[in-house]
Formats: structure tokens, sequence, C-alpha cells
């Protein structure tokens, strides 16, 4: 396997709870906590888990969106979160992100043309406005929009329509690699099977690599090629994507796989409803943080983190059941 192109190792970011008049600090929300995973060339990593799980800030975190607490984001040779302002901004043009909600990424006092060819001027890939209007045209063309939609405004946009919109912006500096922070889950069922099949043609045409945030499991299906699986903060499970699907082995993971929708009788597995609510991640639980809503916990897990267990090529699952064995502890009985 070749060098990845983005490396990240610990990643940890905490966020304050202030409160008062004075904003004393009265706890802490554990977003990510040692998180690590390897991403190559044109690959699609999905990240996967409940609301709240931590995904989108472990995108945001890579990016230096939010800053980071610990850990090491290594891209280009560069580890991210040590790089000064003037070195991060020549960074910026190798990494994009396309946000979830098209109706608020978008400024909407600028028009298409400024809000994409904006940065191709102050990143000297345009030589003048004209050359970025031109090069603004082309891009429209290519994400499936109109060259006269130049001049419009946000507003006058579909949500389809500004995700593309939201793409071509991402796109426009031909970066590496890109954060799909949940991009079409705020889109209609149609729409959705569109804008995907787009980023996977531009995948192609452009060598593009994507971080693919997502709860949605049938979208992982489709457009990934390895799976993280995140529960409060931390990863559980981290397979390819065939591997994940085939044999799910963190209970967490099969839940999650049990409550997706199945279009074939045949092939319904029965559903797995968890005990409890999601703990807090102000309070997480110790040892394993999954063991409150587990079937199979026992004393050691409530003490204990449990380590990364390889149970097949390439796929680990974070789990003490694991320990010494291999085959997976199916938890899911023919429906």
């Amino acid at each position: 396997m070749s060098e990845p192109l983005l490396r990240v190792q610990g990643l940890t970011k905490h966020f304050p709870v202030l409160r008062g008049f004075l904003r004393r600090r009265v706890g802490t929300v554990r977003a990510v906590d040692d998180v690590s995973f390897d991403l190559h060339k044109q690959q699609t990593l999905a990240v996967v888990g409940e609301s709240g799980c931590g995904k989108t800030t472990a995108g945001r975190a890579i990016l230096r969106l939010v800053e980071p607490d610990a850990g090491h984001v290594w891209f280009h040779g560069k580890d991210l979160p040590t790089l000064d302002a003037p070195a991060l901004r020549q960074m910026r043009r190798h990494m994009q992100i396309i946000f979830q909600d098209p109706y608020s990424s978008l400024n909407p006092r600028h028009t298409v043309g400024q809000i994409i060819g904006r940065p191709l001027v102050l990143h000297g890939v345009a030589q003048n406005t004209a050359d970025a209007e031109d090069q603004v045209r082309q891009l429209l063309v290519r994400v499936g929009l109109q060259p006269k939609y130049l001049s419009r405004y946000p507003h006058e946009f579909s949500g389809g329509q500004r995700q593309r919109i939201g793409i071509a912006r991402a796109i426009a500096l031909r970066p590496d690699f890109v954060v799909c922070d949940e991009a079409v889950s705020a889109l209609d069922v149609s729409v959705r099977a569109q804008v995907l099949n787009l980023l996977m043609d531009l995948q192609s045409e452009f060598g593009l690599a994507y971080v693919f945030v997502t709860h949605d499991l049938s979208v992982v299906r489709h457009i990934a090629d390895e799976v993280v699986v995140m529960y409060l903060g931390q990863i559980v499970e981290r397979a390819p994507r065939t591997s994940l699907f085939l044999r799910p082995s963190h209970p967490y993971t099969q839940a999650l796989l049990s409550a997706a929708p199945e279009p074939d009788p045949a092939k319904r597995r029965q559903r797995i409803v968890l005990a409890g609510d999601v703990p807090s991640p102000m309070n997480p639980p110790t040892g394993c943080r999954f063991h409150t809503r587990c079937p199979l916990a026992f004393a050691r897990c409530r003490v204990e983190l449990p380590a990364a267990h390889t149970v097949a090529d390439a796929h680990t699952v974070a789990c003490h059941l694991y320990e010494g064995r291999q085959e997976p502890v199916d938890l899911l009985a023919p429906g």
C-alpha cells in the first residue's frame, strides 16, 4: 500500500461548557477523542454514526475549521495543526469542504460568480476577474448548471442547485481531498442520487479523495471504499465497505445495520433495539463508552477501554470480545 494522502493520528477536540454571568467553565464536551485513520488518493472514507458522535467535528478539525486540542494531521508531509496562518492558507487550496446545509453555506449577498470566482483570484488560479468568470462558467457546466447562472444569487436556486454550487466552489481550486459533511442529507431522495453520482464522477475526473461524513448507510454502501464507525467521539470499528456490510463485528455497528432499510425482504434482519439513551459527551462512561447500551457488556467493559483488534484484512474492532478471536459475535438473527 502506498503512503496515505492524509494521516490522522490521535485527533482530539473538547469544547468547554461555560455558564453564568462570568462564563465560568462547568464542564467539557468530549466531542472527538483519540481518532486515527489514513486516507489514500482517490479513496472515499465514510465516517458514520448517530447524531452527536463527533463525526462532523472530526471532519472540521482535520481542516482546522475548528482547532484540535491534540493529535496530528499529516497532509503533503506537513502536520496541519502546527502550521501558522500563512502556511495554512497555502494548504487551503489543496483541501476543501462541502457543507451540509446548502441554504446557509452560501453568502446570500454574493452572486454565484463571486462565490466560486473569488477563491480562484485569491489563490492565483485565475489571472484576473475575466479569467475567473470563464473558469466559473466551465465549473457550472461541469456540475450540471447553466453558465448564465453566473450573475444570480443563492436565493434564486433550489436546494439541489445550491449544493451543486457548493460542489463547484469546493473543486474550483483542484484540491486533493474534500470533506463532505452530510453533503446530501438535506436533499430530496431523487436529487440525492444525482449529487452522489456527480461526486463520484468528479472523483474519477479530478483524482479526488473524500472524507464522507454521513449517518445514511445506504449512501455508505453506494460511495465508500472504507468505513469508520464512531460512537461518542471514538472509533469503534473500521473496515473496507464490503467487509463491514458482510460481517459487522462491533455490537454498535450491528445495531446500526439492523436499523437500515433493506429493500429485499429475503435479506431483512431482526432489528436490534439498544437499551437506554446515548450518554452525554460531557460525562462519557468509563471503560468502553458503549457498555451502558451493549447487550454483551461484562465487568471488564465498565472499567477498561478496549484496544483495536484485527478480525480480518484491514478490518479492526475496538471490543473486548475480540481479544484472541476473529469470528464476529452475530447479534443479527434472521428476520
